[in-house]
């Protein structure tokens, strides 16, 4: 039922393409008992033969019995590619649009999701599982049309020459279909599910492992540094080795069942040896002996394609998984933020299968134009609180206004429009310069992108590229600093205009001389704006009009810079930590 399902499904991909899905199998069909023919004409070459020996030159039907095996056979081949093309348009349209869907439901779906589900895993589910698709309709369903065909005008020709034989040729087929069945039922089901999650699982971890190369080569380290990488590779090295030797003896009952006719065969004919052997049955046993061999070709076809119909189940069940995603409920009664204020009354968050709130039960007020900073160690919320102002996530408890007004009733637009997110590593496309900028507003004229480079300190950037804005970053060598990325990053929210601002840890990749222009960049960005800024670096907040000290998800201390330093508390203690930092000297000096 699973399957039939799925076929509808994918078929609702297929658009006005699933014709040839149908057409494919009846063509597919058409060439399995066309492939049949050739069999008959060796059949009849070999009964002349054995009749005109050993005069050979009485034999008048070889030469014409050769090229009608010849040309039923090449029949065969043309229908079977005409199938093939068929089925292959149909398949390359319903995969294309499985990726479209996935895509734009992706899309639709808020920045959390992706850093909750991990990159990688999401990049399998829309790849792997279309393309799974894409080899199911391609070639397995035609295939599957050909190998029901083919037992039809088996059991035709079987039964046509000596139904004694045809029944021993039939025998090995059911046992070997009873051993498949054992191997395919809902135990493989439940193996495939896990065959395809280990594999999930590694992938994604690779996907990471790839980002934090660089500082496993800066400290030399190896894999199994990454501890997680490695523990996915081992599970997965432990999963395949049991399943393969869990499927070795019925594997090897099915391989010996479905070449076991011809055995049988030899051995009727040695039994009949005994007595009489009449040239008919003679004949019809080379007969059965020339057909066998398709029987076992056609049962491995089945078997191949059961199990591909699993890893469809499991590829259409992941799709499925990711497309039920719901996006973030648009509001039913839209509201407009009033101003640029920003604040959380009460708010707790909790990400999902955590154990306990990453925000918990906060609550203050940035007004409009004021630059808030957040601080803390690590693992404090500050990131997670930001995110929510954005709405990445929906807070689990309370309430984030903007403006005044809960981001839950204001339309998703106009809050992408309100606020401006610039990432700790901003992410630039392979395109030019003007292209990574107008990404924030594509009506934007070539002046204001101008304008918009030259606030956020770009001017000299632009003057080393060869062709200007137009040049595209990541071709023919032409690549950007970390600093360099943060102030294109930058200069792409100056365009955008928005009255609230988040900075998340934007001077993190900046060396000394570009975090200069990046804090340039900042003041630039600043003014006229409401800014909530997260950072590490504690000389970039001590102008802040207030400084939130996060820890452990909740607000420990808030007030100015002096304010902080004079309540000895938590940032105080940062601060001189930060100050004996950044006086340390290489060899001990001061």
């Amino acid at each position: 039922m699973k399957r039939k399902d799925n076929f509808s499904e994918l078929m609702g991909y297929a658009g006005k393409h699933r014709f040839l899905t149908y057409a494919s199998w009846v063509l597919s069909a058409l060439s399995a008992l066309l492939a049949l023919v050739p069999f008959v004409y060796i059949w009849l070459i070999v009964r002349e033969v054995i009749r005109v020996n050993p005069d050979f030159s009485q034999a008048s039907g070889i030469v014409k019995n050769g090229w009608m095996a010849v040309l039923f056979a090449l029949l065969s081949m043309l229908v079977y590619f005409a199938a093939l093309m068929c089925s292959h348009l149909s398949a390359f349209r319903i995969a294309g649009n499985i990726r479209k869907r996935a895509m734009a439901h992706v899309a639709a779906l808020p920045l959390g999701f992706t850093e909750e589900m991990g990159s990688g895993r999401v990049r399998r589910i829309v790849n792997e599982s279309s393309t799974a698709t894409e080899t199911y309709l391609a070639h397995q369903l035609p295939d599957l049309a050909g190998a029901i065909a083919t037992p039809i005008g088996m059991l035709a020709l079987l039964f046509a020459f000596d139904w004694r034989l045809g029944l021993l040729c039939l025998l090995p087929s059911v046992a070997a279909f009873c051993i498949m069945a054992k191997m395919t039922g809902k135990s493989m089901a439940e193996k495939m599910r896990q065959y395809q999650g280990a594999l999930e699982d590694m992938n994604n971890e690779a996907v990471e492992y790839v980002r934090g190369i660089p500082v496993v080569k800066t400290f030399g380290q190896t894999v199994f540094s990454f501890k997680r990488f490695k523990g996915s590779i081992d599970r997965y090295n432990t999963w395949v080795v049991a399943y393969t030797k869990q499927l070795m003896k019925p594997m090897l009952w099915f391989t010996t069942a479905i070449n076991g006719a011809f055995a049988l065969l030899v051995a009727a004919g040695l039994v009949v040896a005994r007595g009489d052997v009449t040239p008919e049955f003679l004949l019809d046993l080379i007969f059965y002996i020339i057909f066998t061999p398709v029987i076992s070709v056609t049962l491995n076809k089945v078997m191949y394609m059961s199990e591909n119909g699993l890893i469809v189940d499991d590829a259409m069940r992941r799709i499925r998984s990711l497309l039920e995603i719901r996006p973030l409920p648009e509001p039913a009664s839209p509201r407009l933020p009033k101003d640029n204020s920003v604040e959380f009354d009460e708010v707790r968050f909790r990400y999902r299968n955590a154990s306990e709130d990453a925000v918990k039960g906060v609550s203050f007020r940035a007004e409009p134009g004021q630059t808030v900073a957040f601080v803390g160690p690590s693992g404090g919320g500050k990131t997670t609180a930001a995110g929510l102002i954005s709405r990445f996530w929906d807070a689990s408890g309370g309430a984030v206004k903007v403006g005044g007004e809960n981001v839950r009733d204001i339309p998703k637009e106009t809050l992408m429009r309100t606020v401006s997110y610039v990432f700790q590593d901003s992410k630039l496309l392979k395109a030019s310069v003007r292209e990574n900028v107008k990404l924030a507003r594509p009506e934007a004229t070539e002046r204001e992108v101008l304008a918009a480079l030259h606030d956020a300190q770009c001017d000299d950037i632009v003057a080393k590229l060869p062709r200007g804005i137009d040049t595209v970053i990541g071709a023919k060598g032409v690549y950007l600093s970390g600093g360099e990325r943060q102030r294109i990053a930058i200069a792409r929210a100056l365009l955008k205009n928005a009255p609230i601002v988040v900075l998340d840890e934007a001077t993190a990749f900046a060396d000394p001389e570009n975090e200069a222009a990046v804090q340039r960049a900042f003041e630039r960005l600043s003014e006229g704006r409401t800014v909530i800024m997260i950072a590490h670096r504690l000389t970039t907040v001590r102008h802040a009009d207030r400084i939130f000290v996060w820890q452990e998800g909740q607000i420990a201390e808030s007030g100015t810079h002096e304010e902080l330093l004079e309540q000895k508390g938590l940032y105080e203690k940062m601060w001189r930590d930060y100050q004996t930092s950044v006086s340390w000297k290489v060899g001990g000096e001061s």
